[in-house]
Parts: structure tokens; sequence; C-alpha cells
């Protein structure tokens, strides 16, 4: 019985990793979906909190909070357009940067970089690179209208929620404790999203007076840059602080502003990281640093990019869920920061 249980375990594991897989088109768009959903939920509880807006209907603050999320994600895609517009337009100055830095290195080392490097040279094609990180970016926003569709139900469905769990247990006991499981993840994962969108907007800020500063093209683009990539945990900051600073490099034909953007960035990044979002989260994300790895390898692997962004409120879902049935708690527990479970 054992063995036949194993089997259909790793039969319905196969099930899943493949429909996720192959019903990416329409499972990535309601999870991005649910996302903004907790952030128009977080938007609201904001405003319900000021003085001014306390006493305005549900669905008025609801209307706001929706105005708000999709003027900043429109903003968002316009302003990546323009700047990649504007980035691939200074390609040529970048190519001739390339060229005088490679002379500068011949002359310096009297070596013939050109001759060493030409076989890969030929492969460089700093607009396809430009195109691609365009891709990957507003991919997120490519099934805009499947997403605003689900977003549009969800909203729909909010108000009527509470009563269909209500409904779907007369038993009071059990009522509760599903409520209860639900408030949970509402918890948790808005706490998650609410904080990780704050400490990035700092980090982004932060970024694009330094990036300004220093004279960096399209400051603004690789500020929401850092933005995006600082919701992939451990390796997102390190890829947003990499990609300015090779720009840098493009830019000015030499090493000198790519170290200073590299210098001010990554200080940020650490400070930002380490010392500020810690004390923010605190306890809210009961799981442990080696699972935030492996969860982040195993949904980009899935889903790439998108599912690097959506790896953490994943497993978040997933370590509560597990942690209410006595079957998978074991597994909650492995999961978990410190081998304890939030109550």
């Amino acid at each position: 019985m054992n063995y036949a249980k194993k089997i259909y375990i790793f039969l319905i594991t196969i099930t899943i990793v493949v429909v996720l897989i192959y019903g990416q088109s329409i499972i990535i768009p309601f999870i991005l979906a649910i996302l903004f959903w907790f952030l128009i939920r977080v938007i609201k509880k904001l405003l319900s909190k000021v003085k001014f807006t306390r006493k305005w209907p549900v669905w008025i603050l609801t209307l706001i909070s929706s105005v708000v999320l999709l003027s900043f994600l429109v903003l968002a895609v316009q302003m990546i357009s323009k700047n990649i517009q504007h980035l691939s337009n200074t390609l040529p100055v970048y190519e001739a940067n390339i060229a005088k830095m490679a002379n500068s290195i011949n002359e310096r080392f009297e070596i013939d970089l050109f001759s060493m490097m030409s076989d890969y040279a030929k492969d460089l094609n700093f607009g396809g690179i430009l195109s691609s990180l365009f891709s990957a970016l507003t991919g997120l926003f490519g099934s805009a209208f499947t997403v605003l569709l689900y977003l549009v139900f969800l909203l729909l469905e909010e108000p009527i929620f509470p009563k269909k769990l209500k409904a779907m247990y007369p038993n009071i006991e059990r009522y509760n404790h599903i409520n209860e499981l639900v408030g949970k993840i509402d918890y948790s994962i808005g706490n998650y999203i609410s904080l990780k969108t704050a400490t990035s907007l700092l980090t982004g800020t932060l970024s694009y007076f330094a990036l300004l500063f220093i004279g960096i093209d399209a400051p603004l683009f690789w500020a929401f840059l850092i933005f995006v990539l600082n919701f992939i945990p451990t390796i997102g900051s390190l890829i947003a602080t990499i990609f300015p600073t090779i720009f840098a490099i493009l830019q000015f034909g030499e090493f000198t502003p790519g170290f200073l953007v590299l210098a001010i960035i990554g200080s940020i990044q650490i400070v930002v990281g380490n010392f500020i979002e810690p004390k923010l989260m605190g306890n809210s994300l009961n799981i442990s640093p080696l699972v935030v790895f492996l969860t982040l390898a195993i949904w980009g692997v899935i889903w790439g990019v998108t599912g690097m962004l959506l790896s953490v409120p994943i497993t978040v879902i997933l370590i509560i869920i597990m942690s209410e049935f006595p079957g998978t708690k074991p597994i909650a527990i492995l999961l978990s920061r410190r081998g304890k479970l939030n109550k």
C-alpha cells in the first residue's frame, strides 16, 4: 500500500509540473492578478487609515486603489519603452567606446584584445541584449488583458467570498478554522508584498538619484529595473547592480564610472537588504534561506523570470497550508526558518 501511495504521489507531482509548464499562459496571469489584488488591498488599507477617506464606502476605496495601481503599471510600461528606445539610439556610442577601451588596453598592456576576442565580438549584439531585457520586463505585463480580466473578477468576488465560505462550512468550528487559515494567508502575503514593495521602492529611488548624479543614461529605466529585480530573492539585487555597472562602462568608455556605480548601488543594496528590510519584515516570512534559494531555482526553471518573482509568495502560501494538515505538517516545519511554525 505504501509503495502504491508513493507511485501516486510521484505521478501527481509529475502531472502538476507538466500542468505548470504547459498551462503557464493561463496560470501566470491569474497569479499576477492575485498579487495585484493584494497590492490593491494594501493601498485600500492605507486609504482607510487616512482621516479624510476613512468614512468613504469600500467600493470607492477599491476603485481609487485600482486606478492608482493600474496608472503606475501603465506609466512603468511607457517609461520602459521610451528608455529602451533611448538606449537603442545610443548603441553606436557604446560600440565606439568598446573600441576605445580595447585600444587603451592594447596600448597599456601590449595585448591584442581584438584578435583574442574576435570570435566573441562577432556574436556581441547589444541591441539584442536590450531587446531581450525589454521582453523579460514587459513579459510580466504581456497578458495585460487577461490579468485585468482576472483582477476585475477577483474584486467582484471579494465582498461575496466570506458569505460563500460560511455557506461552505456550516459547522462553526470548521468555519472558524478555515477563516483563520485564509486570514493567515492574507496577512502573510499582504505583509510580504507591501514591505517588499516599500523596500524595493526605496532601493530604486536611492539608486535613481545615484545614477542621475553619476550621469548614467536613462536613470529611470535602471531604477525601475532595480525595483523589479529586488523582488527576486538573493540573486535579484546582484543582477540589478551588474546591469547598470556594465552599461556605465560602455557609456563612458572607461572603468571608473562602472566602479562608481558598482560601489554606490552595491552599498545601497547591502544597507537596504541586510539592515532595513530584515528589521521591517522581522519573522513575517518563516522560510529557510536554503528553501528560498531552491524554490528560486525551481520556479525559475519552470516559469523563468516571472517564476523567480513569484517564488517567495508561492512558498509562503504552501508552508501555511501544509502546516494546517497533520500529513504535511513535517514538510512545513522542514521548510521553515527555525523549525517552528508561526501561530
